[in-house]
């Protein structure tokens, strides 16, 4: 059974930086690629960047510029580097896993099949 579990959101003033972590278990994760999502109260969960097993990355076009996402391999690990933080990046946010070795990038929720129980950030103005 895969296992995602988030670490390293919280409170920052806007302009600040957090780096979210997603440690994964359950299987080989180097061959899967992996994503951050976002859902801020009242909306919809979306995309944020997502990364596969051969380090390609994406991004949202609102996060373009200011958001890194990076993996680890020998630590099962994801990042999301986040700086230069605006109000409007407050959310839970939520790292996801393909159930599929091999796969490309892949932006839309119904397309993961695991999930972690997210973290919060909150950015302050």
């Amino acid at each position: 059974q895969v296992q995602l579990v988030e670490s390293g959101g919280g409170l920052v003033q806007a302009g600040g930086s957090l780096r979210l972590s997603c440690a994964a278990s359950g299987r080989t994760f180097s061959r899967y690629a992996m994503g951050w999502f976002r859902q801020a109260p009242g909306k919809e969960r979306e995309f944020v960047s997502a990364i596969t097993w051969s380090a390609n990355t994406h991004y949202a076009d609102s996060v373009k510029g200011r958001f890194t996402i990076s993996r680890d391999n020998a630590k099962n690990t994801v990042y999301l580097q986040m700086n230069t933080l605006k109000p409007e990046d407050t959310a839970l946010y939520y790292c996801a896993a393909d159930g599929r070795p091999w796969g490309g990038i892949i932006a839309r929720t119904y397309e993961y099949d695991y999930w972690g129980q997210g973290t919060q950030v909150t950015v302050s103005s």
